[in-house]
């Protein structure tokens, strides 16, 4: 019996290759996304309300209206929310397609620091981990890709 245990099964011969959607970071990324959107979409519906929880600047360089800040937000979390599903599901356009709408969302958030820093800082650094976490599945998928 104890000579078995070092030996393969036929079974375990050839493992089956590993999955990135079913990867740790894959669902990281994915649920940092969901998480990201539904922060966007309620950061957007304040702004398109003009709520007061909002500061206003001046002579900003990149100065829009608030309800225009808050269209742009709404559409960011909403397609982020869609992406994140996506990855979830398995779809390799959405792990593509999750790194730019994450980017965007970074540069977004970027550019609306005066507005709401901390809430800013904050949704950067969600878009920044999906960025390294889409990138990181999709780089250790192409390592560990059948060798058959």
């Amino acid at each position: 019996m104890a000579s078995d245990a070092g030996r393969l099964r036929a079974g375990t011969a050839h493992p089956s290759p590993w999955h990135a959607p079913t990867s740790g970071t894959t669902v990281l990324a994915a649920a940092l996304m969901v998480f990201g959107g539904v922060m966007a979409l309620f950061e957007g519906i304040a702004a398109i309300t003009k709520d007061d929880l909002f500061l206003a600047t001046r002579h900003y360089v990149f100065e829009f209206s608030l309800a225009g800040w808050g269209w742009i937000h709404l559409i960011l979390g909403i397609v982020l929310i869609v992406t994140g599903c996506a990855v979830v599901s398995g779809a390799l356009w959405a792990r593509f397609f999750g790194v730019a709408v994450a980017g965007l969302g970074a540069i977004a958030n970027f550019l609306w620091l005066p507005y709401y820093p901390l809430w800013a800082l904050v949704l950067i650094a969600v878009n920044l981990f999906v960025v390294w976490a889409l990138c990181t599945g999709m780089h250790r998928e192409a390592d560990t890709g059948p060798t058959a």
